[in-house]
């Protein structure tokens, strides 16, 4: 082979090895591109899914800030609605006990002075220095006042039977009082009443005095 024959196929040989290196960095510079790409693609997309993430997030925080605020007022409402109607139970048991303290007072009161008057006629009675004269009045004054006592008893429990919550009645010297729990009274309640204590207690209609507490 002649030296012009060797020249040419060096020549191919460095053009074939040429075609190769420029072929491998090409295929290389696409992998590398697309590995760029793929890179920044999925760079993008992460980023895109991390600020889906974060926006969800605060849309999550928000409704729940929302539903707390929502429960919190719920919740506060009814304990508002619970503490109005607890005043409203206090008021009228107060109201109630106050009621009920009068007339249980007053009827300890009264019930205190018959029993000191019957305490002083029995120490009349057992007296030796007091005549039979005298001991006869006290006696009869006795039986009266335990009469009174009797009446006024069963005049309380009659009223009450006709809707009245609490009764007191007080016998003065030539008038009886009436006291009954209520607001107002209609003219039948009274005429009820007046019509109790005139039989029972034997006492003129205009000498009956009713009063409301």
């Amino acid at each position: 082979m002649n030296i012009k024959g060797k020249l040419k196929k060096g020549s191919i040989a460095i053009y074939v090895l040429a075609l190769m290196l420029v072929t491998a960095g090409y295929w290389n510079y696409i992998s590398q591109e697309s590995k760029t790409i793929q890179t920044v693609a999925e760079t993008e997309k992460n980023t895109e899914n991390n600020a889906v993430d974060e926006n969800l997030g605060d849309a999550t925080l928000v409704s729940n800030n929302e539903l707390i605020k929502e429960e919190n007022e719920k919740d506060e409402e009814q304990q508002n609605q619970e503490i109005s109607e607890d005043e409203k139970e206090e008021t009228q048991e107060t109201s109630d006990s106050t009621y009920d303290g009068y007339f249980e007072e007053s009827k300890l009161s009264r019930d205190t002075m018959y029993s000191q008057t019957l305490e002083t006629y029995q120490g009349i009675l057992n007296n030796s220095n007091v005549s039979e004269e005298q001991k006869a009045v006290v006696t009869q004054e006795i039986a009266n006042l335990n009469k009174e006592k009797n009446a006024i008893m069963i005049c309380e429990n009659l009223i009450c039977t006709k809707g009245f919550s609490n009764c007191v009645i007080f016998v003065n010297t030539d008038s009886i009082s009436v006291i009954v729990e209520s607001e107002e009274l209609q003219q039948d309640q009274i005429a009820q009443i007046q019509n109790i204590i005139s039989r029972e207690m034997g006492a003129e209609i205009e000498n009956i005095h009713i009063m409301t507490k």
